[in-house]
């Protein structure tokens, strides 16, 4: 690694029995784009218990070199010796970027090693650029520019550390685009030594329960999605039919699910899931910049809202202004007709 321009940017692989995170994968192809920026190279950190398959597949999505830390100690994660390990490979090669996850992992160690190694950090990204900025009259080249919602939603904040040698960021899942390299470099697998310490025996793994979600809101090709406008949990029965009738999935924003409509696991948004689907209609959603930037990137959107001033038809292909109640029905007995 060329360590002397300072110009790398690092992605931490997160995986579970050996088998990477979506999010890894997808910011590692965020982190190539980061890296042309600065003129830099793309590394992915990889840490378990021989990893070195899941590092080789690291190149598919861009990456230039894969440090590999294989030890029987990691294969599963835990705070104090995954800490550990980054923290040291943070202060010795001070990559310009590192990025996380914003994962139960990624959230657990991303400030931990952010605060060993006096790095700054920003969590929750929605996007990530590089530029040269201007700050108190110093120029700052090839700043990372940390792009979120911010108080509450209601304005979008450009986050720098100019002062940080390293600069660190979480991502939600969703919200950057995989896409596989179309000339993958050739495999490069630089070796990372683990020593095992007394103190990352302090926290020990004695059993595992994991329950996966029957909800997967990222591959569907149409969400139909409510929100908090459609009044009470019997309205929101329109969207349940609706994405019925279309081979939908249902959806809602935090709204909609904070007043009961719709379950957590199935809200799109800046804390949900982000998705790209290629049709997501909107019922009764306003369109704050949470829930815009879960949806934003969806091939086609159509919104239903009685609010023509309504946030959400700025970023719709197609919008209605009308009652959900009214013009819902409409719709799906409009479409029933059309399957006859």
């Amino acid at each position: 690694m060329n360590d002397s321009l300072n110009n790398n940017v690092w992605v931490f692989i997160e995986q579970r029995d050996g088998t990477a995170a979506d999010v890894s994968f997808e910011l590692l192809c965020k982190g190539r784009k980061l890296a042309d920026a600065m003129d830099g190279t793309l590394h992915a950190v990889v840490l378990g218990r021989e990893p070195e398959g899941l590092a080789v597949q690291c190149f598919r999505y861009g990456a230039d070199e894969a440090l590999v830390c294989s030890h029987a100690a990691l294969e599963h994660y835990r705070t104090l010796p995954y800490a550990r390990v980054l923290t040291q490979l943070v202060r010795e090669h001070c990559p310009r970027v590192v990025l996380f996850g914003a994962t139960v992992i990624g959230r657990d160690l991303a400030p931990r090693v952010a605060s060993a190694t006096l790095s700054g950090l920003t969590a929750d990204c929605t996007d990530l650029q590089i530029a040269d900025v201007q700050y108190l009259r110093t120029d700052y080249p090839r700043l990372l520019l940390q792009i979120r919602p911010a108080f509450g939603g209601n304005i979008i904040a450009t986050i720098i550390a100019p002062e940080a040698k390293t600069q660190m960021a979480t991502v939600r899942e969703g919200v950057m685009e995989l896409t596989v390299s179309e000339r993958p470099n050739e495999p490069r697998l630089t070796p990372v030594l683990y020593e095992p310490e007394p103190l990352d025996e302090v926290v020990q793994i004695l059993e595992r329960h994991r329950q996966t979600s029957k909800v997967n809101l990222k591959s569907a090709a149409i969400i139909v999605s409510g929100g908090y406008g459609l009044g009470t949990k019997e309205n929101f029965g329109l969207v349940t039919e609706l994405a019925r009738v279309i081979g939908g999935e249902v959806a809602g924003s935090r709204a909609a699910v904070d007043a009961g409509f719709v379950p957590p696991e199935r809200q799109v948004g800046q804390t949900g899931t982000t998705v790209r689907p290629k049709l997501y209609i909107a019922i009764g959603i306003s369109g704050a910049i949470q829930h815009r930037a879960g949806m934003q990137d969806s091939s086609k959107i159509i919104a239903i809202n009685s609010d023509p001033e309504a946030p959400i038809f700025d970023i719709a292909h197609y919008g209605i202004v009308g009652d959900a109640n009214d013009v819902v029905p409409r719709l799906i007995d409009a479409y029933k007709h059309c399957l006859k």
